[in-house]
């Protein structure tokens, strides 16, 4: 993917496009993958970088939702254990599996849970991940010796899946643009524009990197923002009433040794009402989420204090090294874009449904909201069904359920630190022949290489350095501190290959730490 061609495909045509898509997250990216297999001409405009909101914080699985489960929801459970299934056979080297263990500290938890993941099971059919049992507390403690071991009864192991967020964004954004849709970062819709009934025709849209405002017409517009979907649908209807009820959650990330097993805990109830997990990830330990409701969305939210002491006593319930405040290397926040109820948004944000939702305004302007990560290809053809029917295009049958993403390889592991890559991972270690200091990496802690900048500037569209340090690598979620101190090393990388000047990367670093601070714990 290269920038420049991609604008210049979104600034020349001349004639509507089929459909327009604003917002390049996992839900909007995904309904432009969907509709360009399709065959349909699809713009997709992203108001800052590929997956700069909810889509990069997440808790990094790919599952059914037990929690759901429990609640009655047997639908979105079996919907989201398909998707999970789909996913991974789509892009095995981006989603595998991960064994989950529950512990257990009271009589009645193993039977309860057992019980509990043996429908899960049932519910995935063959789509399964591996079939769920009861642990001995011996067997428990072998999977997870850094459990707390005071009262454990023992645990049930089930089966779920886990990914990084971004790279899979990125390469789901690249799939789009292997089936023919222009998709382009910072660039910011301004306006909905109208035909002569009131129908939504267009957007008017501005360029971040020259200021230019340029216009695009299409038959049907897409709003899938997220967590800014209502000021999205303002720009249509002013009158909009308010459809999403935002809700934040953090992640603390402690190094390996935390956790120091190739499985993950999950522990079912907590005292927010949440799911806690402490999952393996990238060679470090993630353990999270909370649930605080919020009045408005940011790009950039920050932690409550109240947050991280929650995250810290739970998690020392369960682990015989108890985490604390200086063990943590970064914290990163995501905010739930949930659905507000029809009369009222009272109540729990934990209650509220994580199923998708699709609204249609009085000038065709088409919503979709809600869902979550593992669900986005079949929120993505359900949307592109919806505009279809909204633009007048012709019926094609949706083709993703069997559709390899961008980068498909069956055995990524082969290619060492590069796995997430895929088969890019051939193109990337070519682009350092001559040159293997090209893929050492350039911090102590951290795995990531010049080769690995070099090719987010040149084909993932990469162009400051939070591009390259949150989201083309995850340096900045895994170590905040080391990310600021590759922070310059990342600059001079960039400026050469975009072509900046010194003060650019003035500007750069200025701006990276800023925003690294609040991943900061101090």
């Amino acid at each position: 993917m290269n920038r420049q061609q991609m604008l210049q495909q979104a600034i020349e045509r001349s004639t509507p496009w089929d459909m327009i898509v604003i917002g390049g997250g996992a839900t909007g990216v995904g309904v432009a993958i969907d509709a360009a297999a399709r065959g349909f001409s699809v713009l997709l405009l992203e108001a800052q970088d590929f997956g700069k909101g909810t889509s990069s914080r997440s808790t990094k699985l790919i599952h059914g939702g037990v929690r759901y489960l429990e609640q009655g929801n047997v639908s979105l459970v079996m919907e989201a254990l398909k998707e999970r299934g789909l996913l991974r056979q789509n892009a095995p080297h981006l989603v595998h599996d991960l064994a989950f263990i529950v512990p257990n500290y009271s009589w009645w938890e193993a039977p309860f849970y057992g019980i509990g993941m043996k429908i899960y099971d049932l519910l995935a059919g063959k789509y399964g991940f591996g079939r769920s049992r009861i642990l001995s507390s011996e067997e428990t403690i072998e999977k997870l010796p850094n459990l707390q071991t005071e009262g454990l009864r023992g645990g049930v192991i089930y089966y779920d899946g886990q990914f990084d967020d971004t790279r899979l964004l990125i390469h789901m954004a690249a799939t789009a643009a292997d089936h023919g849709a222009t998709v382009l970062n910072y660039a910011p819709v301004t306006e909905i524009t109208k035909d002569e009934e009131g129908f939504a025709n267009g957007v008017v849209f501005r360029d971040e990197e020259t200021g230019r405002e340029h216009h695009a017409l299409a038959r049907v517009v897409i709003n899938a923002t997220g967590m800014f979907a209502d000021k999205v649908r303002r720009m249509s209807d002013p009158e909009a009433r308010r459809l999403i009820a935002p809700s934040q959650g953090i992640h603390l990330v402690f190094e390996k040794s935390f956790l120091r097993a190739d499985a993950a805990i999950m522990v079912p109830h907590t005292s927010d009402g949440r799911v806690l997990f402490a999952i393996p990830w990238h060679d470090h330990t993630v353990v999270g989420t909370t649930d605080t409701p919020i009045e408005e969305a940011s790009y950039d939210p920050l932690p409550f204090e109240e947050e991280i002491a929650f995250i810290l006593d739970t998690a020392a319930r369960f682990l015989s090294r108890p985490p604390e405040r200086k063990d943590i290397l970064s914290v990163y926040v995501g905010i739930r874009p949930l659905v507000k109820p029809a009369e009222s948004s009272a109540g729990k944000t934990s209650a509220l449904s994580r199923d998708h939702t699709i609204d249609i305004d009085s000038s065709g302007l088409i919503t979709i909201v809600g869902g979550k990560w593992t669900t986005y290809r079949h929120m993505a053809e359900d949307c592109v069904d919806h505009a279809i029917t909204i633009g007048k295009l012709d019926e094609i049958s949706c083709n993703t359920r069997n559709l390899r993403l961008h980068g498909y390889h069956e055995h990524s592991e082969d290619f060492g630190r590069l796995w997430m890559y895929g088969s890019d991972a051939l193109a990337i270690r070519e682009l350092a022949a001559g040159n293997p200091k090209l893929l050492q990496p350039i911090h102590p802690d951290l795995t990531y290489s010049e080769a690995e900048i070099i090719w987010a500037a040149r084909r993932e569209m990469a162009r400051t350095v939070e591009d390259v340090l949150s989201r083309r690598t995850r340096a900045l979620f895994l170590n905040a501190k080391a990310a600021i101190d590759l922070a310059p090393k990342v600059a001079s990388i960039l400026a050469r290959e975009l072509n900046h000047d010194e003060h650019w990367i003035t500007e750069q670093l200025q701006s990276f730490n800023a925003l690294a601070q609040g991943y900061l714990v101090t």
